[in-house]
C-alpha cells in the first residue's frame, strides 16, 4: 500500500484498517526534527535529530493506530519557522473504545498555527530569509572559535519578536528538558512578560566566500526569570513607633529597578551543537551579564539536572578562582569545638559573605564551591583521591595535616547537618554520626569527580561535555533529576528516618 500523507488539514488520509491493540508507534522515533535552509532547489536539511522525551505530548511515548508513522518537524535554521508533515503506511479503525491518536490535535497545543501551513507556504516564507534575518533583541556578545563566529542575543519576552521566536521552538524544552514546559502565554500582561529575559545563541557563517552575506543558524537559548525580593535591614529596621509610613513611588516607576533574584530557568542547546563548548559559552555569557546588573542581588538556577550542574560547577569554580576575595577563604587552624563555636566559623563568615556579595551566587552553591576549592588545597598527604588514581608516593601525614583535613570535614558536615536537622533529630546520636559520615563521604567523592572533570576541561580548553548543555527548568514546570551522590541516602526499608540529603532550594 502506498504511504498516505497528511498536511494537517481537515480529515485524514483514506484507507483505514482494523487494528490490533498493539499497533502503536514509538513517538520518540516517529518524530524527526530537522533544521533546514530553503534555496532555489527547495528545502535542504542541514541537521536532523530526534526528541529525547515525548511523554508530555503522547502518553507512554506511544502513538496508537498507525503503521509506518513519520512526523517530520522542520524548522528554518535562522528564524525557527516550523512546518509539520506527517506520513504513514496504514491507519487503523476504532477498536472498541480505542481509536487512532489525533496527532494533529495534540501538536496544535504545542506549536503555533504557522507550523500547519502547506509545504508551498513554508517554502515561500523561508526562501530568502537566511540572507535578511537577524535575531531579535540586542547583540550581547560575539564569540570566535575554530568553527567560526557565534553571537549571543538578548531580548525580553514582552518584545513580540522575541516572544514569536520562543513560541515557535519552545516545544524543544519538552523534548529535551525532563520536567520542562512552555512559558509563553499571550494572555499575560506586559509587566509579567517583562520578567522573562531570553538569551539566544546563534552560529554565524558566510553564505559564500565571495559574498558579503552571513547566515544565522539557531544553536540554543536560555530564559531567566526575575523575582523581586525584600532585603533584610542592616542595621535592624527602625522600631515601629519611630518609622514613617510607607509611601508608594510617585510618577512612572519600573519594577526592574527593585532588588531582585535572577533565576536561570530553561537552558537548551540543540543536539547537533552539543559537545562543542556551546553550553559553556552561553552559561558564561549569561552569568556575566546577570552579575553586571546593579539590582540583581543573587543568581540562581532552578532544578538543574546532574549534567547541567557539572557545567555550572566548572564555570562557577573557574570564576571564583579568579577573584581576590577567594584569598581570604581559608580553614582556621585555631578553631576549637565548643558549645559556643559554630562550625561555620571554621572558615571566616565575613570572608564568605564578601565572596557571596562579589559573586551573587546562591548560598548552597557558594558553600559547595568553597568546600570543593578548600578540598583541592588540602595537603597531599590527606587530600582525597579517586579510586582510579594511583599515587606512587604519598608524604607522611603530619599532625597539622590530619587536623586541617578533620576541620574540612567538620565544615562540610555543618552544612549537611543544618539542612537535615529535622531528620537528624529523629535519630539517636550514633545513627546521626553514621549518616553524616556516610553523606560526607559521598560529597567527598562527588567533589573529586568534579575537580577531575574541571581539570580535564581546562586542559582541553572547552566546557563541553557529553550532556552538560541541557537541563535547567523552572520550578513551576516540574522537577528534574537530582545529584545522585548528594541526594537522599536511604536505608534498606526506604524509611523516611533514614533519608539524609544534600539538596536545598536556591
Amino acid at each position: 500500500m502506498e504511504a498516505n500523507e497528511q498536511g494537517f488539514g481537515p480529515g485524514a488520509a483514506a484507507g483505514a484498517l482494523k487494528a490490533p491493540p498493539h499497533r502503536s508507534a514509538n513517538s520518540n522515533e516517529a518524530i524527526a526534527i530537522s533544521l533546514t535552509r530553503t534555496g532555489e532547489n527547495g528545502v535542504k536539511p542541514i541537521a536532523q535529530f530526534h526528541p529525547k522525551f515525548t511523554y508530555p505530548l503522547f502518553e507512554e511515548e506511544q502513538i496508537f493506530g498507525y503503521q509506518g508513522l513519520k512526523i517530520n518537524l522542520r524548522y528554518d535554521a535562522a528564524d525557527m519557522r516550523p512546518n509539520v508533515k506527517m506520513t504513514y503506511e496504514k491507519k487503523y479503525e476504532v477498536v472498541g473504545d480505542t481509536e487512532p491518536a489525533d496527532v494533529a490535535s495534540v501538536l496544535t497545543e504545542f506549536l503555533p498555527e504557522v507550523a500547519f501551513q502547506s509545504e508551498k507556504d513554508f517554502i515561500a516564507a523561508t526562501k530568502d530569509i537566511s540572507e535578511d534575518f537577524k535575531p531579535p533583541g540586542e547583540l550581547l556578545q560575539s564569540l570566535d572559535n575554530e568553527e567560526g563566529p557565534y553571537e549571543i542575543w538578548k531580548g525580553n519576552l514582552a518584545d513580540p519578536a522575541v516572544r514569536k521566536l520562543v513560541k515557535r521552538m519552545e516545544v524543544m524544552v519538552l523534548f529535551y528538558i525532563e520536567g520542562g514546559s512552555t512559558i509563553v502565554d499571550d494572555s499575560e500582561p506586559e509587566w509579567s512578560l517583562e520578567r522573562w529575559t531570553v538569551y539566544f545563541l546563534y552560529q554565524k557563517k558566510w553564505a559564500t566566500p565571495e559574498q558579503d552575506v552571513s547566515r544565522y543558524t539557531f544553536v540554543g537559548y536560555s530564559t531567566v526569570y526575575r523575582f523581586h525580593m525584600l532585603e533584610a535591614h542592616t542595621p535592624p529596621a527602625t522600631p515601629v513607633e519611630g518609622r514613617k509610613e510607607f509611601e508608594l513611588p510617585k510618577g512612572e516607576f519600573s519594577l526592574a529597578t527593585l532588588p531582585c533574584r535572577l533565576r536561570i530557568s530553561q537552558f537548551l542547546i540543540l543536539p547537533p551543537f552539543l559537545h562543542k563548548g556551546n553550553g559553556g559559552r552561553l552559561y558564561h555569557t549569561i552569568f556575566a551579564d546577570l552579575l553586571a546588573q546593579e539590582h540583581c542581588k543573587e543568581v540562581t538556577v532552578e532544578d538543574p539536572n546532574e549534567a547541567f550542574d557539572d557545567l555550572r560547577d566548572h564555570s562557577d569554580l573557574k570564576f571564583i578562582r579568579t577573584l581576590p576575595e577567594l584569598d581570604a577563604i581559608k580553614i582556621n587552624m585555631d578553631w576549637k569545638a565548643t558549645d559556643k563555636q559554630d562550625r561555620f566559623d571554621i572558615v571566616d563568615p565575613k570572608a564568605v559573605e564578601a565572596l557571596k556579595k562579589r559573586t551573587k551566587i546562591a548560598n548552597r552553591q557558594l558553600r559547595r564551591l568553597i568546600e570543593m576549592h578548600l578540598m583541592s588545597q588540602l595537603p597531599e598527604s590527606v587530600r582525597p583521591f579517586l579510586p582510579t588514581e594511583t599515587k606512587v608516593s604519598v608524604p607522611l601525614r603530619t599532625t597539622a595535616d590530619k587536623k586541617v583535613y578533620r576541620l574540612w570535614k567538620q565544615y562540610v558536615k555543618a552544612r549537611l547537618y543544618r539542612h537535615n536537622l529535622e531528620l537528624l533529630a529523629q535519630m539517636d546520636k550514633s545513627e546521626r554520626i553514621e549518616k553524616l559520615d556516610e553523606v560526607q563521604g559521598s560529597v567527598e567523592l562527588e567533589y573529586l569527580r568534579l575537580l577531575s572533570l574541571s581539570k580535564s576541561r581546562d586542559e582541553a580548553g572547552t566546557t563541553a561535555s557529553a550532556s552538560s548543555q541541557n537541563g535547567a527548568s523552572v520550578k513551576i514546570e516540574g522537577v528534574s533529576k537530582k545529584r545522585p551522590l548528594e541526594a537522599a541516602l536511604k536505608d534498606e526499608k526506604e524509611s523516611k528516618r533514614a533519608r539524609l540529603e544534600d539538596e536545598s532550594s536556591e
